[in-house]
C-alpha cells in the first residue's frame, strides 16, 4: 500500500471517528432534550391535576350551597303555609269561642260537638241548643299535608 493510500485510509478512519463522535453528541443532546421535555410534561400534568381538582371542588361547593339554599327556601315556604293554616284555624276557634261566650251569657244554652280528623281535613260538627231552637254548625277545615 502506498503512502497516499495509507493517508486516505487514515483520513477516512478519522472522518468515521469524527462522524461517530458527532452522532454521539447529537444523540446525547436529543436524549437530554427528551428528558427535559418529559420532566416539563410531568410537572404540567401535576399542575393541571391540581387545577382540575380545585375547579371540581369549587363546582361541588357551589352546588352544595345552591342545594342548601333550595332546602331552606322550601322549609320557609312550608312553614309559612302551615302557619297560615294554623292562624286560620285559630281564628275560627276564637270566633266560635267568642260566639259561645256571648251566647252562654245571654241564653245559657248548651253546646255539643264532635270532630273527626282524616288524612287531609278536620270535620267539625257543633250543635248549639238554645231556648229558641237548635243551631247546627258544620265545618270542614283542611289540614297541612306533609309532602
Amino acid at each position: 500500500m502506498s503512502q497516499k493510500d495509507q493517508e486516505l485510509s487514515e483520513k477516512a478512519q478519522a472522518v468515521k471517528i469524527q462522524a461517530w463522535w458527532r452522532g454521539t453528541l447529537v444523540r446525547r443532546g436529543l436524549l437530554h432534550a427528551a428528558l427535559r421535555a418529559w420532566i416539563i410534561q410531568c410537572w404540567w400534568r401535576l399542575i393541571l391535576t391540581r387545577i382540575m381538582e380545585k375547579r371540581r371542588q369549587s363546582v361541588l361547593d357551589t352546588f352544595q350551597q345552591e342545594q342548601w339554599a333550595v332546602v331552606r327556601l322550601q322549609a320557609w315556604i312550608r312553614m309559612w303555609r302551615i302557619r297560615r293554616r294554623y292562624c286560620r284555624l285559630l281564628k275560627a276557634v276564637r270566633t266560635i269561642q267568642s260566639y259561645w261566650r256571648c251566647h252562654v251569657c245571654s241564653s245559657r244554652g248548651v253546646i255539643k260537638g264532635q270532630y273527626r280528623i282524616s288524612a287531609s281535613q278536620m270535620h267539625l260538627e257543633l250543635e248549639v241548643l238554645l231556648d229558641s231552637g237548635p243551631c247546627i254548625v258544620t265545618e270542614c277545615i283542611p289540614l297541612p299535608i306533609k309532602q
